[in-house]
């Protein structure tokens, strides 16, 4: 898509005229706040800068955007943003062909942040899929919007196929759900009971349901239209999931990682077979605490703060210094050996992790200018002002007056919460 300017603000000049972003941040927000900012592929206006540029640093939304409530959660999705404020209140950004935004009218994008309306209750999480969004309310409550042409929206068999504005999940009514994670076509979540729950599109075993052929040998329907338990995961209680594009994980309360969907060679952790239809439960891993799953890598963060991560390493996005494939977890240590990894978050071909309050980056950053214009590349996704593949963490450099507070990756954009230093810059 054209790189077409479409309103000049405050966030879009910065840079070009040379301020540092210490001084820009002291004269608009104040301090203890926490703010958003975005970098990489700017196309259909996902970065919420006001433009379609793409940003090859980090640029930070004026809290203007939304009405001066700190930041608590941001989400990247395939070609949109979502943004959580402090008192609960949901904001869209980018591309809508299918709703994703969320909001009333039907702009086929946006260029800054909207309110997302019709979610009566306060919201405490979100999440972004490729083409789906969802918010998790206060008591539970599980809303979705978007494509929805596999079931993903959890919606049942006879809803919409696009989905324009949030809509509860009533078969979950009484059931309280904690933690939602969208994929490419799928969705998986955890109640607060611990169970796992997925639905969508099923190919490559991804919902961990076991679709396989039927007894005449045609492919029976891998799709669920409503949240089901994946049975091979009742009496373990799940604290962490994640959904990739063709795969997904989750972590049980004594750190087990289990992994469930595409497992080709290379490419899963699995040196042999396809795929795996159910939860398969992954040796010789430390206690884990959190996962991340990207196009065809996964990352894991231990109990202890260890970053490990296996999969395809295209364009280094494993950061364990080549652009090997790796079929067991591996250590990426780098500045991650001094300190613990606290986020981390997998994109197509990169990822981000936070350690000691600084953010790094690494994998691609749109160096083959996979979606470039005229010779230009619209990467940028690893906030490192080039379009440079990282095989190695690398940190962005922020001012020092702000720590990372949490990072979401896109399929080739970055976005951040960043804290604000309470003393005066």
């Amino acid at each position: 898509m054209t790189s077409v300017s479409v309103s000049a603000t405050t966030v879009g000049r910065i840079g070009n005229e040379g301020f540092r972003l210490g001084r820009w941040i002291s004269s608009v927000i104040d301090g203890g706040k926490k703010v958003a900012a975005l970098w990489g592929n700017g196309d259909y206006g996902r970065l919420g800068l006001g433009n379609l540029e793409s940003q090859w640093k980090p640029r930070i939304l004026n809290s203007s955007a939304f009405y001066d409530q700190s930041l608590r959660e941001i989400a990247c999705g395939g070609a949109h943003t979502l943004f959580l404020t402090e008192n609960g209140r949901v904001y869209a950004t980018g591309l809508n062909d299918f709703g994703q935004l969320g909001i009333s009218d039907d702009r086929s994008y946006a260029t800054e942040p909207l309110i997302v309306n019709g979610i009566p209750k306060e919201v405490v999480k979100i999440s972004a899929g490729y083409h789906h969004s969802s918010a998790i309310t206060v008591d539970g409550e599980l809303y979705m919007w978007g494509k929805n042409s596999d079931g993903q929206l959890g919606l049942g068999k006879k809803a919409a196929k696009l989905v324009t504005l949030p809509s509860k999940v009533e078969c979950l009514n009484g059931v309280s759900i904690k933690i939602a994670s969208l994929g490419s076509e799928h969705s998986v979540a955890v109640t607060d009971k611990g169970e796992a729950l997925s639905w969508g599109g099923g190919a490559s075993g991804k919902l961990g349901h076991g679709h396989g052929s039927s007894i005449l040998g045609f492919r029976k329907s891998n799709s669920e239209f409503t949240p089901r338990l994946i049975k091979d995961l009742e009496g373990v209680k799940v604290k962490s999931v994640a959904a990739g594009i063709l795969h997904s994980a989750c972590i049980d309360e004594n750190g087990f990682v289990y992994i469930f969907g595409e497992r080709a060679k290379a490419k899963m952790g699995f040196e042999e077979g396809k795929s795996v239809t159910v939860p398969s439960l992954m040796s010789k891993m430390p206690p884990s605490e959190e996962v991340a799953c990207g196009g065809h890598h996964t990352s894991i963060i231990t109990s202890g703060g260890e970053l490990y991560t296996w999969g395809s390493n295209d364009n280094g996005c494993l950061g364990i210094g080549s652009t090997d494939v790796v079929h067991s977890p591996e250590r990426v240590k780098g500045p991650f050996v001094r300190h613990p990894v606290c986020k981390v978050s997998c994109g197509w071909k990169h990822t981000a992790a936070i350690c000691g309050g600084n953010m790094y980056t690494w994998g691609w950053g749109g160096s083959h200018g996979t979606f470039s214009e005229d010779g230009h590349s619209s990467g940028g996704q690893l906030g490192q002002g080039d379009d440079i593949d990282y095989i190695e963490p690398k940190a962005i450099d922020f001012c020092n007056k702000v720590r990372a507070w949490q990072v979401s990756c896109g399929f080739n954009h970055t976005g951040a919460i960043l804290e604000v230093d309470k003393e005066p810059l």
